[in-house]
C-alpha cells in the first residue's frame, strides 16, 4: 500500500445517505468490474477527484458531468491489453477452424464423422491473411504486434494518428474505413463505446466487407449495430464472427446469433486473467495514491472518449 493512502470498503449496495456518509472525505475512488456510479452520489463526496475503473471501458459513466462536478475519470492504463489482444486472436483462429464445432464433435462422441465435409469447406489458415485493425490504441497494437509472426499484411483505421515508429516497425498501412472495410479478410473492433462509434457497424458497413470475410468483436458490443449484424450472417454478406461482447448481456437466450454455426461468442471474458487482474489493481493502486498526495491522474478519459 502507498504511504499515506487508506483504503476503505465500500457496499455497492449501500444506501445513497450511507455511501455518501462513508466516501465524505475521499479524494478517490476505486470501481471494480464495469460498475457505474451515481451522480447524485458523486455530488455528495466533496473531497472527490477521481473515479478510476479497473475496466478499459468507461462508457458507463457520465464523464461530462462528473467533470462538472470536478471529478476526473481514469481507465485502467492498459492493464488488460495483452489479455484482450490474445483473445482477438484465439477468437479469430477459432472462427477459422469452427472450433466450437469440433469440440461439439467430440463430446457428442461423433469425432469427426458429422462435421467434416461442413467444417472443411470454411477451415481456413491466419497466416498471410489481411487484416483490419480499426482503432491501433493499447489494445489494437498489440493484435497488430502478435499477428506479425503470422506474416499478415496489417492496414488500420483510426481517428487518433497512432505513434509513426509504431506504425513503421509493425509494418501498418493507414487507409480510409470504407477501404479498409472492402478489402481485410479479418475486421477488427478495438475503439472506446462513445457517441461516435456507437453503431458504427451496421448494414452499410457489411455491404463493404467480402462474403468471405471474418468481424472480430472484443471491444463493446453497441458498436455493432445487432440487427444489421444479424442480418449480414443470415445473408451471407460476410463468412464468419467472432465476438467477445454483444449489445445487451447478458444476452438473451433466443438471440439468433446464439445458435448459428459461423458465429463464435464467448462470455466478455477477453480481459480477465491473473495477469491482467494483478497489473489492473496495481494501476489502480498507484494512480489514486497520485490523487491522493495531490497529483494529477494518468489515462484520463476525455467526455467524447
Amino acid at each position: 500500500m502507498p504511504e499515506g493512502v487508506e483504503i476503505d470498503w465500500v457496499n455497492s449496495s449501500a444506501s445513497l445517505e450511507e455511501s455518501a456518509e462513508a466516501l465524505q472525505n475521499t479524494k478517490a475512488i476505486i470501481l471494480g468490474g464495469a460498475l457505474a456510479f451515481d451522480l447524485e452520489l458523486a455530488a455528495k463526496c466533496p473531497e472527490l477527484r477521481l473515479i478510476q475503473t479497473t475496466s478499459a471501458g468507461t462508457n458507463q459513466l457520465d464523464k461530462a458531468a462528473l467533470g462538472e462536478l470536478g471529478i476526473k475519470v481514469s481507465n485502467n492504463g492498459g492493464g488488460n491489453a495483452v489479455a484482450v489482444a490474445e483473445h482477438t486472436i484465439a477468437l479469430m483462429i477459432g472462427v477459422y477452424r469452427k472450433l466450437q464445432l469440433q469440440f461439439k464433435s467430440v463430446q457428442d462422441g461423433k469425432w469427426m464423422s458429422n462435421i467434416r465435409d461442413e467444417w472443411f469447406s470454411q477451415a481456413h489458415e491466419l497466416t498471410g491473411k489481411t487484416v483490419g485493425i480499426i482503432g491501433v490504441g493499447r489494445i489494437g497494437s498489440r493484435v497488430a504486434k502478435r499477428l506479425q509472426g503470422w506474416e499478415c499484411g496489417l492496414i488500420y483505421h483510426d481517428v487518433v494518428d497512432p505513434d509513426s515508429e509504431l506504425v513503421s516497425d509493425l509494418c501498418m498501412e493507414k487507409v480510409g474505413l470504407d477501404e479498409l472495410l472492402a478489402t481485410s479478410d479479418i475486421i477488427t473492433l478495438h475503439v472506446p463505446l462513445n457517441r461516435n462509434t456507437r453503431g458504427m457497424i451496421s448494414d452499410r458497413e457489411f455491404d463493404l466487407m467480402k462474403p468471405t470475410a471474418i468481424l472480430i468483436n472484443a471491444c463493446r458490443g453497441p458498436v455493432v449495430d445487432e440487427d444489421a449484424f444479424i442480418r449480414a450472417i443470415e445473408q451471407d454478406k460476410i463468412m464468419a464472427a467472432g465476438v467477445d461482447v454483444l449489445e445487451i448481456e447478458p444476452t438473451p437466450e433466443d438471440n439468433p446469433l446464439i445458435d448459428m454455426d459461423n458465429v463464435l461468442i464467448t462470455p466478455h471474458l477477453a480481459a480477465f486473467t491473473q495477469e491482467a487482474s494483478e497489473k489492473s489493481r496495481a494501476f489502480a493502486t498507484y494512480n489514486t495514491a497520485k490523487v491522493v498526495h495531490g497529483g494529477d491522474p494518468d489515462s484520463v478519459v476525455l467526455p467524447d472518449d
